[in-house]
């Protein structure tokens, strides 16, 4: 199983990006997706999660400007940033609960850099 996330770039504040993450491989299904970011020298912090039934939260700091949203037909797990800040910058990463033989194991993707110029 892996999780392939994609979209990132260098944006000037104020402007737009939209990540996207697929999971491929053998299973069943897919509880909770998550992203997360990880600026230099700090660490990483949970940005958004939707669960299988599409109930969503957001940390403080991109509520109202980022929203998470899925499809469980293809697997994905979007990210559409708006208003960016150049806080924003850092490596995004998709986090997913994949069930395999009725056990769920939590997998990570590789980042995508995502950098706001002011």
């Amino acid at each position: 199983v892996q999780l392939q996330a994609c979209g990132g770039g260098l944006v000037q504040a104020g402007g737009s990006l939209r990540l996207s993450c697929a999971a491929s491989g053998s299973f069943s299904s897919i509880n909770d997706m998550r992203w997360f970011r990880q600026a230099p020298g700090k660490q990483r912090e949970l940005v958004a999660g939707i669960t299988g039934g599409g109930r969503t939260n957001y940390a403080d700091s991109v509520k109202g400007r980022f929203t998470i949203s899925r499809d469980n037909a293809k697997s994905t797990v979007t990210l559409q940033m708006n208003s960016l800040k150049p806080e924003d910058t850092a490596a995004y990463y998709c986090n997913a609960d994949i069930v395999r033989f009725a056990v769920a194991v939590n997998y990570w993707g590789q980042g995508t850099q995502v950098t706001v110029s002011s």
